[in-house]
């Protein structure tokens, strides 16, 4: 059964970019949101990680978005964001963060650490890329 991706980005082409690696690693694209409200909306019991940029159409809500996934959806986020530093330590319940760029094997890596996370499996050493926050 494929994995159920929401991706959070507001910059068009880095989006199609992300929806297409998901889509070749064999999991569903969700769809899209680049507001705060768009991911909320699409937001659902089926959605399994959701992919957040910080920085998004309506400011730096990508923080709140992403408690909002945990808290309100029990989603697991991994924000990917060319800032990573505004994460500080991490949000609460969130599992890190990967800079981007990201290119088809980062993007792999952290959906497979994740996943493994996700099914309680023995778990790899992180990928490199992904920065874990402490609640992870």
């Amino acid at each position: 059964m494929p994995t159920n991706i929401l991706i959070v980005e507001d910059e068009f082409l880095i989006a199609l970019e992300m929806e297409e690696v998901v889509r070749d690693l064999g999991h569903r694209s969700i769809g899209v949101a680049d507001t705060m409200e768009a991911a909320l909306a699409l937001a659902n019991a089926e959605v399994d990680v959701a992919l957040v940029d910080i920085n998004l159409a309506d400011g730096a809500t990508g923080p709140l978005i992403g408690a909002r996934l945990v808290t309100d959806y029990d989603i697991d986020v991994v924000f990917v964001t060319a800032n990573p530093a505004q994460l500080g330590e991490g949000i609460d319940g969130t599992l890190g963060a990967v800079e981007k760029p990201v290119d088809l094997s980062i993007l792999k890596d952290v959906l497979d650490f994740v996943l493994a996370m996700k099914r309680g499996e023995d778990l790899p050493d992180p990928p490199k890329a992904l920065k874990l926050f402490g609640t992870a």
